[in-house]
């Protein structure tokens, strides 16, 4: 019965109770009557003005219920679950006009959960109502209302409580069902717009992400791959749905009787939580939710867990949408800088590191900078490096620099990547390691982590596999085992070119010799460990990255002459590319000449420092020696010119360049080395190099002719035959210089047999195979280490050379394989004559020519033609090759074989004034008398010299027919034969009728 003067709204709340007597009969569901409740909201939907009416009743009743039921009324609790399915029907009702209902609804939710912490029943009802509104509202009154934010924020931080509960008794069941309850609240949450559109929300995950994570660290990995990815379509389209078609989910609790959830349930709406957080999240709002999940893992100690951060890390990354997913791996590097500092490796160094490999290697792809991404991690392993040279953080973070191949966005990538990593490991070698003051291992270390991290540019994208087996086999030829005898035959592949014949993955533009070149010093670096691991990077190189053009090889390895799978135009090209020194040749004349220094010098340098007294032999008192650019001009000086012929000028009118102070260092140092290089082995100037070092050489130059046969041909036999003359012996050879030359010698021979072997040449591979049969000793040159390519491992110990008195049998009459008969062989091949396209004497010759590293080192760098783009004079080189590569009347391209410079108004003006002829020579028919006419030479490569120009005369205006060739060649005015000059290309489109006279007729007269 209601009282007289009871407001309507108030009313209508009332009638919505069952009476007194069966309030406690009313559960479990405690529903409200359901005619009245109908009539209650569409009161309330029909009159908007009435509904801040009804939330402040509602409030006043829930506030009073609380209080009653803690204080163990029954009947007030059961009231209160009433009310509150009120509220949440009211809610959805009303969901249009949800903000009205803000106020009192967050108020009534903050007083439940404050007052009933523990008893799951009404924190479910409350879950329930907060969920139907995280579903409607738009959020916009959360950051604006100081009292909203206030109860919404303290909402979520009881609801966040619940998400990682602890029973007190140990009860498993009971923590797992109070779990669930916070957990599906906190979905409302990812899911609402209270979440995304909110100034709040870095404030908000901060608190949501540590209630998730935390509840994943404590379940098994394998439970989490285990779990699919839980993802509801119906609550992935929230946002784009309408509010009017938006449906609130309910929350359960556990039914008498059945199973109670497990923790794989709690796992799954973690699961769902986060994917829902991430997926929604745009850019800023990620790197939140990354630094969100970082402090949690600090404070948790979750760093110890790397395997459920990498899972984390790819989880991640595979839920965010694809325009904002670099900010993972951006956010998780700024936090390795931050800490780069530290002095030892912690547990969030390791783990950060594996997160960056794993989102990197994940088959998610990524949009990012990766020019920025390898930068800092580039600058990260020198810093460590510099700090502690055994740091275990170096080879997670090489693992980093190699796994950016993983994903290829554009052609160029990886020649990019492999571009900013060398400039950087040159950088490093010359000036050392930034910061404070490294030692030599400091420097070894870092250089061989810039060494493992490009190897793994280059072996990721292809997804090659590793046929070393790990570095078990043997790289000193394919197909020879240690002692060079035949293995096991392979199965037989299909013949192919080696410019396309891998099967990639990926259309990149590999790595060019001339980006590569830059680093062959490190050939002959002074530390082993990172010569040797050079190696293995030069190894790679050679065999998936350098430009093979013309290159043929069967699936048996040998090397053949193609008649029907190339025509004799593109042969005759790409032998003039070989013959000529295109980039892989003028690459292999550099490596040779390092590899020669690695084999005979007794000293080695480094750049980063001052070689030491003992390694070398080479005083500053020495002549000094001229320095040949990389790329110099069309006159070169002789090696080992005096500094007479240069000039300070020289240096100040040189065009600048960031890489030339560098290189010109290094072919100063180069040059120095070269000057030293002894005629032969001897006891007073042993080479520094180990058996190790030979064992390098031996798989370098094999590598070399399996996969470049014609250029290694060319340019490496001769190398050889140089090479074989310096391992001589006499009789001051000691026995310690004899174990050298047998190394050399055993060198020699084994690149002999890959020859005869590429070649199909079977006398010269008989010849090898007897002389190596002969050694002494089974093998002089150690077995091939154990090496993960692309990843820093521990730093092999060389191999030192074996002296000759402890040989078994040994005497210094083996001489290896015979240079002038091998030579003999090879003129003679009908594989090699087929190919080259020369006979057999030129070929000879050609072989027979003598090599020194000087004339190698010249044929290093490339010449620059006469034809200078800047002064705009002479014929470009093309042109002048293009009449003899047609054999037809080419009228337009002897209009192309002029001077490129064109006609303008200023020689108009030089005709009229009779200077035509030093303005243009275009204009004349005879060549221009050479002059400066007083400008600054273009040249930085000679001084300036005095040059004889014509006299001056008298200025003479042009006579008519001057006059008349220079309008003639502006295409101005009528021309005497009259042609036309400015015809058109279609001449029927260039006639037209004469217009006649129109009459303009207004439109208002017919």
């Amino acid at each position: 019965m209601h009282l007289l003067f009871t407001p309507n709204h108030v009313q209508l709340i009332t009638a919505c109770y069952p009476p007194s007597a069966s309030l406690l009969t009313s559960g479990p569901d405690y529903r409200p009557n359901a005619q009245e409740l109908s009539r209650l909201t569409y009161y309330a939907a029909n009159k908007p003005g009435k509904i801040n009416k009804l939330s402040s009743e509602l409030e006043k009743r829930i506030k009073v219920e609380c209080r009653k039921a803690h204080s163990n009324n029954p009947r007030s609790r059961a009231s209160l679950l009433i009310s509150l399915s009120i509220f949440k029907a009211l809610a959805t009702e009303c969901r249009r006009d949800i903000s009205l209902l803000t106020p009192s609804l967050l108020a009534s939710i903050g007083t439940v959960l404050s007052t009933f912490p523990s008893d799951i029943e009404v924190s479910a009802k409350a879950a329930n109502l907060f969920k139907a509104w995280t579903t409607f509202t738009d959020g916009r009154l959360v950051g604006v209302d100081q009292t909203v934010t206030k109860d919404y924020l303290s909402i979520l931080e009881r609801f966040c409580r619940m998400s990682r509960a602890i029973s007190s008794s140990g009860d498993s069941e009971f923590t797992n069902r109070t779990r669930l309850v916070g957990l599906a609240a906190l979905t409302g949450v990812v899911t609402s717009e209270a979440l995304y559109s909110s100034s709040t929300f870095k404030t908000q995950v901060s608190t949501l992400v540590p209630a998730v994570l935390s509840s994943l660290q404590e379940v098994e990995l394998s439970v989490l791959e285990d779990e699919q990815k839980p993802l509801s379509p119906y609550l992935d389209e929230f946002r784009t749905r309408p509010v009017g078609e938006r449906r609130a989910a309910s929350i359960h609790l556990h039914i008498d009787g059945e199973r109670g959830p497990s923790r794989t349930d709690v796992s799954n709406a973690c699961l769902r939580a986060l994917s829902y957080l991430f997926d929604h999240s745009s850019g800023g709002q990620v790197a939140f939710v990354i630094q969100a999940a970082m402090t949690s893992l600090d404070e948790i100690k979750g760093w110890e867990k790397v395997d459920h951060c990498r899972w984390f890390a790819g989880k991640a990354t595979e839920w965010t949408q694809y325009q904002f997913r670099d900010a993972i791996p951006t956010h998780l590097i700024e936090r390795l800088k931050r800490e780069q500092d530290v002095p030892t490796t912690t547990a969030p160094h390791i783990a950060l590191a594996a997160m960056i490999t794993t989102v990197f290697t994940s088959p998610t792809p990524l949009v990012m900078s990766t020019s920025d991404v390898i930068s800092n991690l580039i600058t990260l392993v020198l810093r460590r490096a510099a700090i502690n040279p055994t740091d275990s953080l170096l080879l997670a973070l090489t693992e980093c620099i190699g796994a950016l191949g993983t994903h290829v966005y554009y052609a160029d990538q990886i020649h990019d990547l492999a571009s900013e990593l060398i400039s950087r490991l040159l950088t490093a070698d010359a000036t050392g390691l930034p910061g404070r003051i490294s030692s030599d291992k400091s420097r070894s270390q870092a250089l061989r982590a810039l060494i493992a991290g490009l190897v793994g540019l280059m072996r990721t994208p292809t997804r090659r596999v590793d046929h070393r087996q790990g570095g078990e086999t043997s790289r000193l030829g394919q197909g020879t085992s240690s002692n060079g005898q035949k293995v096991a035959d392979q199965p037989a592949r299909t013949s192919y070119e080696r410019a396309d014949g891998e099967a990639h993955l990926t259309n990149r533009a590999k790595i060019s010799p001339e980006t590569w070149q830059d680093t062959l010093n490190f050939i002959c670096d002074a530390d082993f460990p990172v010569r040797t691991d050079y190696a293995n990077a030069l190894l790679v190189y050679l065999e998936s990255e350098i430009s093979t053009r013309g290159e043929y090889i069967d699936g048996d390895g040998v090397m053949r002459n193609r008649p029907l799978a190339v025509s004799q135009v593109q042969q005759a090209g790409n032998m003039m590319a070989v013959l000529h020194g295109d980039e892989s040749t003028r690459f292999l004349h550099a490596t040779y000449v390092y590899l020669y220094i690695l084999a005979t010098s007794p000293v080695f340098y480094d750049s980063a420092r001052t070689p030491s007294s003992a390694r070398s032999t080479i005083h500053e008192d020495s002549a000094p020696i001229n320095v040949i650019p990389a790329t110099p001009g069309a006159s070169h000086e002789a090696v080992g010119d005096t500094e007479g012929h240069s000039s300070p000028a020289r240096s100040q009118h040189a065009r600048p360049s960031l890489s030339l102070p560098a290189r010109t260092r290094k072919q100063s140092l180069v040059r120095r080395m070269i000057s030293r290089l002894p005629s032969r082995i001897t006891p007073t100037s042993p080479p520094l190099a180990t058996a190790s070092d030979y064992r390098n050489i031996a798989s370098i130059l094999a590598k070399i002719h399996e996969h470049l046969p014609i250029r290694g041909l060319l340019a490496g036999v001769p190398f050889l035959v140089a090479l074989s003359s310096v391992a001589h012996v006499d009789d001051s050879t000691d026995p310690v210089s004899l174990g050298r030359v047998w190394a050399i010698r055993e060198v020699i021979s084994r690149t002999w047999l890959v020859l005869g072997r590429t070649w199909d040449c079977s006398e010269l591979t008989e010849l090898a195979e007897r002389a190596l049969s002969s050694m002494p000793a089974p093998s002089y040159l150690p077995t091939e280490a154990v090496q993960a390519l692309g990843r820093l491992t521990e730093p092999e110990i060389p191999v030192q050379i074996l002296p000759s008195n402890q040989v078994d049998g040994a005497h210094g009459a083996w001489s290896g394989v015979d240079p002038e008969a091998a030579l003999g062989l090879l003129a003679s091949s009908k594989n090699i004559l087929d190919a080259t396209g020369m006979d057999s004497e030129v070929l000879r010759k050609r072989f027979a020519a003598p090599w020194t590293a000087e004339s190698a080192l010249r044929d290093s760098t490339e010449p620059q033609s006469n034809y200078d783009p800047l002064r705009r004079d002479g014929i470009s080189p093309h042109l002048r090759l293009a009449p003899a590569l047609m054999h037809i009347e080419n009228l337009s391209l002897q209009s192309l074989a002029r001077s490129t410079r064109g006609v303008g108004v200023t020689d108009l003006r030089d005709a009229l004034e009779g200077r035509s002829s030093m303005s243009n020579p275009a204009l004349v028919n005879k060549a221009p008398s050479l002059s400066t006419l007083d400008h600054t030479s273009t040249h930085a490569d000679g001084p300036a010299k005095p040059v004889r120009t014509r006299s001056q005369k008298s200025k003479a205006v042009g006579g008519p027919s001057e006059v008349r060739e220079m309008l003639s060649k502006l295409h101005i005015g009528k021309p005497a034969n009259g042609s036309n000059l400015l015809r058109a290309s279609f001449p029927g489109l260039q006639r037209q009728e004469p217009r006649k006279p129109s009459t303009l007729v207004p439109p208002y007269k017919s």
